[in-house]
């Protein structure tokens, strides 16, 4: 684990974090979003997110445990384990989130118009400071959600920078809605575009603070910044790291992208996502 090694992990979890910056700028630079776009793109990353953790990051925990010594039945029920705590891990924090400031609660086609022309209106002269609380909890529900997914990204870029660049750009992609969520009711809410960016970023920079946990965790069980990840700890967070994704992707980015799209925009996303990854992997071979 080399210090370059350190420095590519943490700038692609730093991307991925910034998907809320261009959600943010989105909402306020362009004239018109585009629906469809917005949904094939959501559509895009959880088709990554689920090929990338079914075909390579959950085979890989299980290959990690059965190289540290593990038994191949042993190795395949600690992965088994790791996955379904991940996923409980992700639902856990979704349930802690009152769903009306959770970002990752699907919304009905017509909430999700509602936001995107919400910033073509006239910003009020006054604080709205319903608007203002909505606000600023999303911005917290978005940053509590990125902390794992920055974990998640940081350690798997480590492992393999390819899979890091991949699951970074899919993070990033679904994180731009999520932007936008909290940047329309902050601006709404005091008419400060500088006010909104900033809530929208600071949302985001959970993800490379996920990173910094990851990293000091790994130094306190590895035995120093320099050390080799032992397999009987990356195979627990691979499988965990795949629960987590899955999760994300059919709670979250599925349901967004269903409900800012029409016909099939979504599953022509998806199928995309999936083909682009599995050429990606394959042209790594």
């Amino acid at each position: 684990m080399t210090n370059e090694h350190l420095l590519t992990a943490f700038m692609l979890t730093l991307l991925a974090g910034l998907g809320t910056v261009v959600g943010s700028c989105i909402a306020f630079l362009a004239k018109r979003t585009d629906h469809r776009f917005l949904s094939v793109t959501t559509g895009f990353s959880a088709g990554v997110m689920l090929y990338v953790s079914f075909v390579e990051i959950f085979p890989k925990g299980e290959a990690a445990l059965a190289g540290a010594g593990y038994s191949d039945v042993m190795a395949a029920w600690i992965n088994a384990a790791s996955f379904f705590a991940g996923i409980l891990v992700i639902a856990l924090i979704d349930n802690l989130i009152p769903a009306a400031e959770n970002p990752h609660e699907a919304r009905t086609h017509e909430e999700a118009e509602t936001l995107l022309h919400a910033r073509d209106e006239p910003a009020p002269h006054r604080h709205d400071h319903k608007l203002m609380r909505m606000g600023l909890f999303t911005a917290l529900a978005i940053g509590i959600h990125n902390f794992p997914e920055g974990l998640a990204t940081f350690l798997v870029a480590l492992q393999d920078p390819g899979l890091g660049v991949a699951i970074a750009v899919a993070i990033a992609l679904h994180n731009i809605p999520e932007g936008m969520s909290v940047s329309v009711p902050i601006y709404f809410a005091t008419g400060s575009r500088r006010k909104a960016f900033i809530y929208s970023a600071l949302s985001g920079l959970a993800e490379p603070v996920g990173a910094i946990a990851a990293y000091a965790v790994l130094v306190l069980l590895a035995g120093g910044g320099g050390a080799v990840i032992p397999g009987d700890l990356v195979g627990p967070v691979f499988g965990a790291v795949a629960g987590i994704m899955v999760y994300i992707s059919l709670d979250e980015l599925l349901p967004t992208s269903r409900a800012y799209g029409k016909g099939h925009d979504s599953v022509l996303g998806l199928v995309g996502g999936m083909l682009v990854m599995a050429l990606s992997l394959l042209l790594m071979k």
